[in-house]
């Protein structure tokens, strides 16, 4: 009878010494798994990807094709938020129509605002087109916090980079010293790309385009291109018969022949314009995965100045 009292007492003490083990020990596990990422844009899940390496999971929620003004909250978003370590937000209001409900929904104290999983991107970006006084309705969609569109800007993709790389370091201490390896590789390749990048772009310094919407200004201040008007009149209004009138004979007294246009617009008006100013549209990706070819970063500048220099050249 001792024997057996010892031996169930043996057993109480293992099941209960395993028990505290895994409540006391979580992470131990987790050290080697792969941090859960989610990204509001594929561009912040590129660049992620890029500094997060084989030791991250990254997904984005809205797809490269998608406004990111205007993405259809779907229920699969909620499990995947709910199981992430990490959320990296473009920020600057950018999501504020469709991610706010769903970060609360979600139930995942780690990624709340303010929450060590929360990242708000435009922390460590270059930001344009600050309003300065007050800001209201009657001047469109205008963001009071400036302009999120940062991202197409090699020299922000960055500072982007550099601040997920301090995150991850952070939250995987034990990695830290891999993270900046794949950060470094990163901006040596980023850094040699630009260079050819500008060296493309450079006969057309100072060429005026139009824009359908005010998602280039980093764009073409770091291309040195001169954005001189808009197909919409104010941000998120659409275009109004007098304004595209005045915006038709602006192109011909400047001589402009570039349109510059996002794949979610609607293709009906700058191509009237186009016609009448003896221009040209140019579907240009602002995204990362807004066609098959654009993998990564990388690959969405090699198209849009592929794109660029052919209507330059048709055009001029």
């Amino acid at each position: 009878m001792p024997r057996l009292l010892t031996k169930t007492r043996f057993t109480a003490f293992a099941l209960s010494f395993a028990l505290v083990f895994a409540l006391l020990f979580p992470l131990t596990g987790r050290a080697d798994s792969k941090i859960r990422i989610m990204t509001a844009t594929t561009d912040l899940a590129s660049l992620a990807q890029e500094v997060g390496g084989d030791k991250v999971d990254v997904e984005s929620v809205a797809r490269g094709y998608q406004d990111p003004h205007f993405v259809d909250p779907k229920p699969s978003f909620l499990l995947k938020l709910s199981k992430a370590e990490l959320l990296i937000v473009v920020g600057l209001e950018l999501e504020i129509g469709w991610l706010p409900p769903l970060i609360t929904q979600s139930s995942n104290p780690r990624i709340q605002v303010g929450a060590p999983g929360y990242l708000d991107a435009s922390r460590f970006a270059k930001i344009l087109e600050i309003p300065t006084g007050q800001v209201t309705r009657a001047e469109g969609d205008v963001h009071p916090l400036g302009n999120p569109h940062y991202w197409l800007d090699p020299d922000n993709a960055l500072r982007i980079a550099k601040g997920i790389q301090n995150k991850l370091s952070e939250m995987r201490p034990n990695d830290a010293a891999y993270f900046a390896q794949r950060y470094d590789a990163f901006e040596q390749r980023l850094k040699q790309s630009d260079e050819q990048w500008l060296a493309q772009m450079k006969p057309y310094a100072g060429r005026k385009v139009v824009t359908y919407h005010r998602s280039w200004p980093n764009f073409a201040e770091h291309f040195g291109l001169n954005v001189v008007g808009y197909v919409e009149p104010r941000p998120g209004i659409p275009p109004s018969p007098q304004h595209t009138v005045e915006l038709i004979g602006q192109m011909k007294r400047e001589g402009v022949k570039s349109i510059m246009v996002e794949p979610y617009f609607d293709l009906k008006t700058p191509n009237s314009i186009a016609r009448e100013t003896g221009g040209q549209v140019v579907v240009l990706m602002p995204s990362v995965g807004g066609e098959k070819e654009i993998t990564d970063y990388f690959k969405l500048f090699d198209y849009d100045i592929a794109k660029l220099k052919k209507a330059f050249d048709e055009t001029h």
